[in-house]
């Protein structure tokens, strides 16, 4: 199945700014990766983000991580950001799955 590839306007914004060389390659990671199988999960490339309701997924590029959602026919690029800045983006923007069933 093909996935359309749609940006968030941060994730835009972002891309526009960064080194023609790293956005060259964050896009062809994202239309190699995304474009067909964008749920499948590798050691090195794609993780799945435990725990998080948004976004659901991370791909890695060199220096660079980008948090995507997918939905039916669609990924939903959220954002790229540095390494160095992942863990605070997600803290800050990472929506978590409520727990069901409350606590024991």
């Amino acid at each position: 199945m093909r996935y359309h590839i749609i940006f968030a306007p941060d994730a835009d914004s972002t891309l526009r700014k960064i080194r023609a060389y790293d956005r060259v390659a964050v896009l062809d990671a994202i239309e190699r990766h995304l474009r067909h199988e964008p749920m499948r999960t590798s050691k090195g490339r794609i993780k799945a983000l435990r725990d998080l309701r948004h976004p659901q997924y991370r791909l890695r590029i060199g220096d660079l991580r980008v948090f995507y959602d997918v939905t039916p026919g669609q990924v939903e690029v959220v954002a790229v950001v540095p390494k160095a800045e992942a863990a605070e983006w997600l803290a800050r923007w990472g929506i978590r799955v409520e727990e069901e069933g409350g606590s024991p």
